[in-house]
């Protein structure tokens, strides 16, 4: 009996001890925020499974349910190249109805305080567009399902210009300028990042004095090494995600939080 309550003192001993450290580092990461003049964000799926757009590699997710297309079989395979549009026709109907959530909104918070320099993502479900963050802002690493681009020619069309009408039984979209493919402008298996992307957020790393990192497993290459071209150029690191990070022993800040758990402490 006096082991057990030995063992309970000892475990709420612990609990307190903890809710201490998360308290102490939350009132320091407020204050970093505040000095800090240039934050760049950075963002992995898990800031949007809030919104209900599932992440990719956890069970249940999109790759648990889907083989990817490879962006050769989409140019050289017409089965591939129809099994692709049938997957981002379901798809569309979350991301089309999908919200920003409260992660997005901090992000947002923080750019119309002037402190936001740049936000990279990894994601492609446009939220961070649908915040009111300039579009000027977004390094979309991936690419983005707001848009459908035609792979030969490069022109462009609102994704729910295409979505509304489209009608796989009649075959995919082709583009009305020179007939090409047409493609939702998102970066697939063996495509290649634009390149300008990658510069821009190479830019970004090198001259924040803080990333936050959210609802990343920071394992993706090469989007996974902004964060450490970030800390190594003097910045300050921190990266709120549920899982732990290869970045977790170097970061300034870690915590191992839902996203909107996070913000919730946060707030005043």
């Amino acid at each position: 009996m006096v082991l057990n309550s030995l063992t309970i003192f000892a475990s709420r001993n612990f609990l307190l001890m903890e809710h201490v450290d998360i308290n102490n580092s939350i009132v320091s990461f407020k204050s970093t925020i505040d000095k800090s003049k240039k934050i760049v964000g950075f963002t992995g799926a898990g800031i949007s499974t809030e919104s209900g757009i599932p992440d990719y590699r956890s069970k249940g997710g999109i790759w648990d349910k889907f083989q990817p297309v490879y962006f050769e079989e989409f140019i050289s395979d017409e089965k591939k190249r129809l099994l692709y549009w049938q997957r981002k026709q379901e798809l569309w109907k979350d991301l089309s109805t999908a919200s920003p959530n409260t992660g997005h909104m901090f992000f947002k918070r923080l750019y119309d305080e002037g402190k936001l320099a740049g936000l990279i993502t990894q994601n492609i479900d446009g939220l961070h567009e649908k915040s009111g963050l300039a579009k000027d802002l977004i390094v979309n690493l991936h690419g983005t399902n707001l848009e459908v681009a035609c792979i030969d020619c490069g022109f462009t069309v609102p994704s729910e210009d295409v979505f509304e009408s489209l009608d796989l039984e009649q075959g995919v979209p082709s583009c009305q300028k020179c007939k090409g493919l047409m493609k939702p402008a998102t970066i697939s298996f063996g495509q290649q990042l634009r390149s300008a992307d990658l510069d821009r957020a190479n830019e970004l790393a090198n001259s924040c004095d803080l990333m936050i990192v959210i609802g990343s497993t920071l394992v993706v290459q090469p989007a996974s090494s902004f964060p450490s071209i970030a800390k190594e150029n003097g910045a300050l690191l921190a990266i709120i995600t549920l899982s732990e990070t290869p970045l977790d022993s170097c970061a300034d800040f870690v915590f191992h939080l839902k996203v909107e758990d996070f913000l919730r402490l946060l707030k005043p």
